[in-house]
């Protein structure tokens, strides 16, 4: 799921000067920590502040991860986790390190599905 259009309804307030930055920028610390050691440098500079680029953090959450759900991971383990696991959810957090700018961007379900029960009778 892409939530675009939830990040520019968050933006929309800040140029008519009805949201300061400081309403928007409010990424908590651990999620910045995530950022600095888990997080995926991009070339798109930050919607608010427009001094940093955004980088990318990926959570993953669920029952079949185990010890691993909750938990920041760099951006290609969930794919290779993805064989591992039957189901998980992805969330993928943008954030600027600058402001504290912060905005969910996507999550994906991976896996690979329930084990088959075909011949276990």
């Amino acid at each position: 799921m892409d939530y675009g259009l939830a990040k520019r309804a968050a933006l929309r307030p800040r140029p008519s000067g009805r949201a300061s930055a400081r309403e928007i920028c409010d990424a908590q610390p651990c999620l910045l920590r995530a950022a600095r050691h888990f997080g995926g440098s991009t070339e798109r500079p930050c919607p608010v502040c427009e001094r940093k680029n955004v980088t990318n953090v990926t959570y993953v959450y669920g029952d079949s991860p185990g010890r691993h759900a909750g938990r920041a991971k760099p951006t290609s383990e969930p794919r290779d986790m993805a064989h591992d696991y039957v189901e998980f959810r992805v969330y993928a957090v943008e954030v600027c390190q600058g402001c504290s700018w912060n905005h969910l961007t996507v999550s994906n379900v991976l896996g690979n599905g329930p084990p088959d029960t075909v011949g276990t009778t």
